[in-house]
């Protein structure tokens, strides 16, 4: 085995972390997949309501778990709605064209959905309260996302058959999560911590059950990179800005565990020239003491977190710089 075939992408590739402007599935799609044409991903466009955010979005994967809107959360409901017929109705219209632009592909396409920690945190039970106050109930949830993923890379690999899925597990609230930061409905308190080994396990269970490479993004600080490799994460995306403490991230890198290094900001007036993205990443993995000719074949150079709030050309740019980055770090 080549060094290049220990990871799943082409050296010197680029993508985006998931989320794009917009409310036009089909021009984004066009535009990841003229922009990112060695790892595209499934984009998301939150700006299209209820049931397109990364909760309501994730949703639609859970199985025999509905939920539904109410006073502006997402919560556990008795029985499918409208809500999530509108989530599930989303989900269809952007595989449709994923399925349709990118015919005979053979490459790495990334798909993303929120982790079951984000999700406990941002879904209410019946009753009240996020779900992270009832640990059986975040059991339940992870069986269910887990299930529902798995079928949902199935059904990827169907309308794609050339193709190899990449499943990206978002958890931006994992650390808070862990830190025992998730305030209450009242604002007064706090939820309990979740112990690092009760989610180390879950989040192991989840990515065994779907049985595909799977990367853990985080866009916040406090990474808990070691709980993720620990779960069996291929590679991480992260905010490298964020990163404080390297030798977490050195011992993952160490042990062959791509990073999907965030260096593009998501927001500006604009872009910036893929020589500074191509510096950000070198400086990082210089600190780090690694072989250079290792940089352009583990390492993906993407934004540092979601597009949605950029406008539709400062995304497309960023995207582009990120491509391009990708290309020198082979070059040079």
């Amino acid at each position: 085995m080549n060094e290049q075939e220990r990871w799943l992408w082409p050296a010197g590739s680029a993508t985006g972390v998931g989320s794009m402007p917009g409310t036009d599935i089909a021009e984004t799609q066009r535009v990841v997949l003229g922009e990112l044409p060695d790892l595209p991903h499934l984009p998301e466009l939150p700006d299209r309501g209820a049931g397109a955010d990364i909760i309501g979005r994730t949703s639609a994967f859970l199985v025999d778990m509905p939920v539904e809107v109410y006073t502006g959360r997402w919560r556990i409901a008795s029985r499918p709605g409208r809500d999530l017929r509108r989530a599930f109705d989303l989900l269809d219209r952007d595989l449709d064209q994923l399925t349709e632009q990118g015919d005979g592909y053979t490459g790495v396409v990334k798909v993303q959905a929120a982790g079951p920690y984000t999700m406990a945190a941002g879904v209410d039970l019946p009753i009240g309260g996020r779900l992270l106050r009832d640990p059986g109930a975040v059991r339940d949830l992870t069986a269910s996302l887990a299930e529902g993923l798995r079928r949902y890379v199935e059904d990827v690999r169907r309308r794609l058959p050339g193709a190899t899925v990449l499943l990206q597990i978002d958890e931006p609230s994992l650390p808070t999560v862990l830190a025992g930061h998730v305030p209450t409905e009242s604002g007064f308190s706090v939820y309990r911590p979740v112990e690092v080994t009760t989610a180390t396990d879950a989040l192991r269970e989840l990515v065994s059950r779907v049985d595909a490479p799977t990367v853990f993004h985080c866009c916040a600080p406090d990474v808990p990179i070691s709980l993720l490799v620990a779960a069996g994460a291929s590679a991480l995306s992260i905010d490298l800005s964020l990163v404080t403490a390297l030798d977490p991230l050195g011992e993952a890198i160490d042990a062959g565990v791509g990073l999907l290094a965030g260096v593009a900001p998501t927001s500006g007036t604009r872009a910036p020239s893929h020589k500074d993205l191509v510096d950000r990443v070198r400086t990082v993995w210089h600190h780090l003491g690694f072989d250079a000719r290792l940089l352009p074949q583990q390492v993906v150079v993407t934004p540092t977190c979601g597009l949605a709030g950029a406008s539709l050309t400062y995304a497309k740019d960023v995207l582009a710089a990120c491509r391009d980055a990708g290309r020198r770090l082979v070059e040079e």
